[in-house]
This record gives C-alpha cells, sequence and structure tokens, in this order.
C-alpha cells in the first residue's frame, strides 16, 4: 500500500467470537444442552474427541477477556448468545441466570468503551429443540421469534447492533447435508427444508425486533467469490450453480424476496415448491448485512454434478492451516458484487482471519514476556484490510471490521487443532497471550488504519 489509507468516521474496529467456542461450562447455571453439547460428545464426530465443555472458560474469566479487549484498543466486539442458557427448553420458561450473564457482559463492555454487536444464533441450537425436528419444523421461526423477543426486551438500547443468524449456509451444507457439523445429518432433501426454515426464522426475528427495538438489526452471512477453472462452458456453468448455492441462496430471499434459480436445478425432485407468503416473512427490511470472508475458489464442473463442485487448488497459491488460499482480491470483488446486485445497504465485515501454526505454549523473549510471533496472520490480515479499503474507495458503504477470532478457540469439529486468535490460549492453563498480530492489529486501530501503510514489522 503505497499511501496511507483513510477509514471513513466512525468506522468501526472490533474482533469477534461465539458461545459455544469460547464459553465453556455449557450447562451452567440452569442452562440446557445445545445439538453443539450432543454432537461433541458423540463418539467419532470431533477430532480428537474434544469437545466445549471448558473451551476458552470465557463463562468464567469474561471480565478479564473484557480487560484485555480495552487493553487492544476494541472498539467493538461482536459475540453470539448461547440461545439454551436463555431458554432451556428452547421455548417457555427462561433462565434468568442465562440473561444475568449477558446483560452484564454488556455493562462490561460499555464500561469499557467497546461496542457489542450481538448476534442471536451462530449455529448452538437447544436440543430440546433438535429433539422436535429442529429447523426441519416450521415452527422454528416461531421459537427464534420467542427466544429474540427475550433478549431484545433485556438488552436493547444497551446493544444496538443486533445479528439474527450467523452463516445460515454452514448451517445447512455442514448440518443437513454433509453431516460434518451439528445435528450431523446427510440428507439432500432436509437441506432446502433447513435452509428455508432459517430464512423464515431470521423474518420472524427482524419482524419481532421491529416490534421491540429501537435500533438496528441485520443478517451475517459467509460468501466467497467463485472463479473459473478453465474457459470452458462446463466450468462457466458450475461457477454459476457454485455462486448461487453459496453466495445468493440467502442474501436473495433477504434482500429481493426470491431464491436464485439455478437452486431447482441443483436440488431437482428435493427442491421444494415454498408458498409465496413465505416470502413476505423472508423479506424484512434490513439495516445492515455482515459479510463473512475467508477466501475464494476456483471451480470446475465435477463429475458428482448437479450437488458438487470441484474446486482447484492453485500451485502457486499461500494457505491457511483449514486449507484456504489467501486471496485478498477476492474480497474486493465479492463486496463490489454486493453493491451491484443489492444496492448501497451498508455492510460490516463480521468475520475475517485465518488459521495459522501457532505453537501450544507461548515462548519467552529476551525481556521475558511471553510471545507468539505470527507473521502470516499479520500479512494475510494486512492485505484483507487493504482490499477492504479498495472497495470503500470503490464507494461500498461498509461500517466496520470484526477480525475472527478475539482468541483461539474450539474450531467446531476440528477440535482445538485451529488456531485462528490474535490472542493465543494455553489450554492447558488458560493463559492469553496477545500475539505479534493482536499489537499489529491494536496500533491499526489506534491509526485507524494509517499504520497499514507501514513497512510490515518483521
Amino acid at each position: 500500500m503505497s499511501h496511507a489509507p483513510v477509514f471513513p468516521d466512525g468506522f468501526l474496529w472490533g474482533a469477534a467470537t461465539a458461545a459455544h467456542q469460547i464459553e465453556g461450562s455449557p450447562l451452567a447455571d440452569g442452562a440446557g444442552p445445545s445439538i453443539w453439547t450432543r454432537f461433541a460428545h458423540t463418539p467419532g464426530m470431533m477430532l480428537n474427541g474434544d469437545t466445549g465443555d471448558v473451551a476458552c472458560d470465557h463463562y468464567r474469566r469474561w471480565k478479564d477477556d473484557v480487560k484485555l479487549m480495552r487493553e487492544l484498543g476494541l472498539q467493538a466486539y461482536r459475540f453470539s448468545v448461547s440461545w439454551s442458557r436463555i431458554l432451556p427448553d428452547g421455548t417457555g420458561r427462561v433462565n434468568p441466570a442465562g440473561v444475568d450473564f449477558y446483560s452484564r457482559l454488556v455493562d462490561e463492555l460499555l464500561a469499557n468503551g467497546i461496542e457489542p454487536l450481538l448476534t442471536l444464533y451462530h449455529w448452538d441450537l437447544p436440543a430440546a429443540l433438535d429433539d422436535r425436528g429442529g429447523w426441519l419444523n416450521r415452527d422454528s421461526a416461531d421459537w427464534f421469534a420467542e427466544y429474540g423477543s427475550v433478549l431484545f426486551r433485556a438488552l436493547d438500547g444497551r446493544v444496538k447492533k443486533w445479528v439474527t443468524l450467523n452463516e445460515p449456509w454452514v448451517i445447512t451444507d455442514g448440518g443437513y447435508l454433509h453431516g460434518a457439523l451439528a445435528p450431523g445429518h446427510r440428507s439432500r432433501y432436509e437441506a432446502p427444508i433447513a435452509s428455508h426454515n432459517l430464512m423464515r426464522a431470521h423474518g420472524a426475528a427482524v419482524k419481532a425486533y421491529r416490534d421491540i427495538g429501537k435500533h438496528e438489526i441485520g443478517l451475517v452471512v459467509n460468501i466467497e467469490p467463485k472463479y473459473p477453472a478453465s474457459d470452458s462452458a462446463e466450468d462457466a456453468a458450475a461457477v454459476r450453480r457454485a455462486h448461487a448455492y453459496m453466495n445468493e441462496q440467502y442474501l436473495h430471499p433477504a434482500l429481493l424476496g426470491h431464491y436464485p434459480a439455478e437452486l431447482q436445478e441443483i436440488f431437482g425432485d428435493a427442491w421444494p415448491d415454498w408458498p409465496a407468503a413465505d416470502f413476505d416473512l423472508i423479506r424484512q427490511k434490513l439495516d445492515f448485512v455482515g459479510i463473512n470472508y475467508y477466501t475464494r475458489s476456483v471451480t470446475r464442473a465435477a463429475e458428482s454434478y448437479p450437488l458438487n463442485t470441484g474446486v482447484v487448488r492453485q500451485p502457486l497459491g499461500t494457505y491457511t492451516e483449514t486449507g484456504w488460499e489467501v486471496f485478498p482480491k477476492g474480497l474486493t470483488d465479492l463486496l463490489l458484487w454486493f453493491k451491484q446486485t443489492y444496492g448501497d445497504l451498508p455492510v460490516y465485515i463480521t468475520e475475517n482471519g485465518a488459521a495459522f501454526f501457532d505453537p501450544p505454549t507461548a515462548s519467552v523473549d529476551e525481556t521475558g514476556a511471553r510471545r507468539v510471533r505470527d507473521p502470516l496472520r499479520i500479512d494475510y490480515l494486512r492485505q484483507h484490510l487493504g482490499a477492504i479499503y479498495d472497495a470503500i474507495q470503490a464507494g461500498v458503504d461498509i461500517r466496520g471490521y470484526m477480525l475472527w477470532s478475539l482468541m483461539d478457540n474450539l474450531e467446531w469439529s476440528l477440535g482445538y487443532s485451529k488456531r485462528f486468535g490474535m490472542v493465543h490460549v494455553n489450554y492447558g492453563t488458560q493463559e492469553r497471550t496477545p500475539k505479534d498480530s493482536a499489537r499489529w492489529y491494536s496500533n491499526v486501530i489506534a491509526t485507524h488504519g494509517r499504520s497499514l501503510a507501514d513497512p510490515l514489522p518483521y
């Protein structure tokens, strides 16, 4: 970057986490089990048999974690609420201890000058609702609106930025189509139903918020640009299907009121004929959209069409520990596509980050301080913040950036094997050590992005 970037006034710099990935104590103080509690304790589902029973112990260490956020200069913190802490049975009886935990967390954030961005649902459906069909049950829209309403009444005003769902694509692709994530189903027939009910639930929660809340609410999606592996018509068609399946399946109904036509082709006889009235519920006015971006995919037509396409690994690419190509230009391309397709709706980058190898324990430097050197992560973040700045310069209304993740945590079914944090967690002692990337990002925040033009610190 040849000149110091100037980010818009009010641009919000923060970091993100999710409840099940950091909190631990999943059944404490009257909470009910979630599908992830159940999934993690099912033999063979989690790498190394890892569970979220302790995780980062944030449920007990939250005050120290907020202090750490303040020391790093975070202006915002995006976190999710565990539904089954609030409603142990999913509906009905409210658990006051659960509401109180998040109320105290919000108060502590505000006392430290950190704005809370609250996500209602980051994948941890109460197990009691899964027993009633989970996202395959049309009643799930009402369940979700009831849950959201409890939190809106308790926290709106102190929380001014709300998110309904995090990454509905991952919920259904991983949880209902391929079985890699909770609840672990594998069904081409279930996936569209779960997706549709998630979107109905999103709409019902936004509608409930408009009745109760006075501030902003949006939806968070994970999207990535698809590029063809060749100039062939087959690869071009594969890209179009992959783009519709991942990037348009949730944004189209939420913002345009219909699904992309390609989903009928992709799912064939598993694609239902949805009632028109459903889209009146799904398409609610949103105040913003959150975009989670990690990588791109280079796509080719695969023999397993129609559901799957082949992703081509680039021989000269840099890849993270999760096998994702580092491709910052894809983020600029994606943001420009979003503006061209959906207009000037405000955008937050609600997740962006990378897992690279970090040691299980921090080293001690020449001064005796604990240190974790992570130059690859710094380079990743620098490039992607530059890509965001390019999109802002091109006219995309981007309001903030939430680095994924505040700290190393449970990477879902991959357990503790992948470290995304800018703060290192020693899982044996629960010691937190800000990595070099945390110090670097802290300087980016302090200079409002201008330090992105400085030489890298290694």
